[in-house]
C-alpha cells in the first residue's frame, strides 16, 4: 500500500510541476503571440454548437482610445496601479455582499483576462485559485498595454460576438477604431451581462449607466490615461 501512496504522490507531484510550467510559458509565450481564441470561446462553443463566432483581432493602435478608457472606467479604474488584485474593490465588495442578495464582483480586468484566455467560465473557489495564479504571472510578464489589448480582444459582447472589432461591426456597422465616446459606453454598459443587454436602443438603466462610464471617462483624464500603461 505504502509503495502505491508514494507512487501516486509522485505523478501528484509532477502533474503539477508539469502544470505550473506549461501555464506559465503560456502566459510568457502570449507577451508577444497573440491567442488564436479563448477558453470562453471553447466553451460557448460546446454549449451553443450551432452559433457561428465572430471574432477579428485588432492590434492596440487599431483599437480606439475611446474604448479602452470605456472599460477602464466601467470595469477598473485602478487598472494602472494595482498588480491584478484591487484589495479595497474586494472589501467593498463582500461588505455589500453581506447585507445583499445581489452579488457584487471585484474582478479586475487582468483577472477577467486570466479567466477568459485560460479558465472556464463557473464560479468556485478551486478556479479563483487557478485565476490568481494567471493573474499574477500575467501582471509579472505582460504590460498594461498587452493586458487591456488581449482584454479587448477576447471580452464576450453578444452570443458569439468576442473581441471589439466583432463587437463594433455588429452593434454598430463601424471598425473599432472608429467608435466613438458615446458608442464605447454603450460597449462598456452591457459588459456585466453582454448576452442580455444591448448597446443599440438600450433601456434606460443601460443610457444611465453609459452617462455615468462617460463621466468617469473624463474624471480619469481621457485618453491622457492611457499614457499611464506604456
Amino acid at each position: 500500500m505504502k509503495p502505491l501512496f508514494k507512487k501516486f504522490l509522485n505523478i501528484t507531484k509532477k502533474a503539477i510541476i508539469g502544470f505550473m510550467l506549461l501555464s506559465v510559458l503560456l502566459v510568457v509565450l502570449m507577451r508577444w503571440v497573440n491567442p488564436l481564441g479563448s477558453m470562453l470561446m471553447v466553451e460557448r462553443k460546446i454549449t451553443h454548437w450551432n452559433i457561428t463566432q465572430q471574432r477579428t483581432w485588432k492590434d492596440w493602435d487599431q483599437i480606439s482610445d475611446n474604448i479602452k478608457i470605456a472599460v477602464i472606467a466601467a470595469e477598473d479604474q485602478n487598472f494602472s496601479n494595482h498588480w491584478g488584485f484591487d484589495f479595497k474593490a474586494i472589501n467593498r465588495a463582500l461588505k455589500h455582499n453581506q447585507n445583499n442578495k445581489k452579488i457584487r464582483g471585484a474582478s479586475t480586468i487582468t483577472q477577467q483576462v486570466a479567466k477568459n484566455i485560460f479558465l472556464w467560465p463557473s464560479r468556485s473557489w478551486v478556479r479563483k485559485g487557478f485565476e490568481s495564479w494567471f493573474t499574477l504571472w500575467i501582471e509579472l510578464t505582460w504590460s498594461k498595454q498587452r493586458i487591456l489589448e488581449i482584454y479587448l480582444n477576447s471580452v464576450e459582447w453578444d452570443e458569439g460576438v468576442f473581441g471589439i472589432e466583432a463587437a463594433s461591426r455588429h452593434y454598430f456597422n463601424v471598425s473599432a477604431s472608429q467608435l466613438t465616446p458615446t458608442q464605447a459606453s454603450l460597449l462598456a454598459a452591457i459588459l456585466p451581462n453582454p448576452r442580455k443587454w444591448r448597446p443599440v436602443n438600450p433601456n434606460s438603466n443601460i443610457q444611465k449607466k453609459a452617462e455615468w462610464i462617460r463621466t468617469q471617462m473624463n474624471n480619469l483624464g481621457g485618453k491622457y490615461y492611457l499614457d499611464k500603461l506604456e
